[in-house]
């Protein structure tokens, strides 16, 4: 396979995992919106003949390591082919490694950023962890240098691989100071040359995508392993991808005590207003699907701003209100 670039290999490497955490085969548009590295669909014929012609080298270096990469049709209605990894076809007997040895493959790991290395290394970890063998600092499809730039990595993985609560400090970029979060960690996944934890944020109630460079201090776990269970369908880089390049609108709100308890979970409360209600704020990168819940409301819950969003719920109230006149 020749020498292979540290982001080619981690591509690759995030190829394998999409590819095998799938029975149904999965097409070129699928992986190349869902699996980081790929030139991303911009309209123009150019960006369509890079991802062509990385798609196909990346292929063949599967099958050059010797990976099963399997070309078919989930159904009779599917108009493209795609791809899957048989799982049974592609894992490794088990392999047994003594303590020193895991050690010594994992420092090993940690040398990947040395070209000469580069081929051989990314051919090992990803047999090796397909086999479910655990060296030091592997465990995901990650680029070899684990730790660096990033010094909040080796904590938040830690975290999501024992399944223990993370307590972070984390600042947006609107903000002067960052803000307490506490967080079931469901994995860390690169995207676009950006390392992101993904999780549940257990003060919003919701999934919630942190970049890891927003983390500041030093990131706590806290309770018993195995304390939660991320979702069994579980796609990391698609969740990012969700998320990641969509706007986030801050919300302003006022509440009547005592109303309004699912969108409290997910707010900051900002005290009490001249009128006795409370106000609350959160952020959403889904405003209009946020419309309809403060809509479902009626008039227990205001909208201060965004413009956009106090006229999309009084659109919506409007319209309610005639639908019962109408009757």
């Amino acid at each position: 396979m020749g020498v292979v670039s540290a982001k080619r290999a981690e591509r690759l490497v995030n190829l394998v995992f999409a590819l095998l955490g799938t029975r149904q085969y999965v097409s070129a548009d699928r992986i190349r919106t869902t699996v980081p590295g790929y030139e991303a669909a911009d309209g123009t014929e150019r960006a369509d003949e890079a991802f062509k012609r990385m798609f196909e080298r990346d292929k063949a270096d599967l099958r050059e390591l010797g990976v099963p990469l399997e070309t078919g049709r989930t159904s009779a209605f599917d108009v493209d082919e795609g791809y899957r990894i048989a799982r049974a076809d592609y894992e490794l007997p088990e392999i047994t490694l003594t303590g020193e040895e895991a050690a010594a493959v994992g420092l090993a790991l940690r040398l990947w950023q040395s070209a000469q290395l580069g081929g051989a290394a990314q051919g090992a970890l990803v047999k090796l962890r397909a086999a479910g063998v655990d060296v030091d600092g592997g465990g995901l499809p990650l680029q070899p240098r684990l730790d660096a730039g990033e010094p909040s990595f080796d904590a938040c993985y830690a975290a999501a691989r024992d399944r223990r609560v993370l307590t972070f400090t984390y600042t947006r970029p609107d903000e002067d100071a960052g803000a307490t979060r506490r967080v079931q960690p469901w994995g860390v996944v690169a995207w676009h040359g950006r390392w992101y934890l993904v999780g549940h944020d257990l003060d919003r109630a919701a999934p919630r995508v942190f970049r890891l460079s927003r983390i500041t201090g030093n990131p706590r776990a806290s309770g018993p392993p195995d304390a939660f269970t991320p979702p069994a369908d579980l796609d990391l880089a698609a969740v990012v991808a969700r998320q990641v390049g969509r706007t986030e609108h801050v919300v302003h709100l006022t509440a009547r005590p005592g109303t309004a308890v699912g969108l409290r979970r997910r707010a900051a409360d900002l005290g009490a207003d001249d009128a006795g209600d409370d106000r609350l704020e959160l952020r959403t990168t889904e405003l209009w699907g946020l419309a309809d819940e403060i809509a479902a409301h009626g008039p227990d819950v205001l909208v201060e701003s965004p413009a956009e969003l106090r006229a999309a719920v009084v659109d919506r109230l409007t319209r309610l209100a005639a639908m019962g006149g109408a009757a």
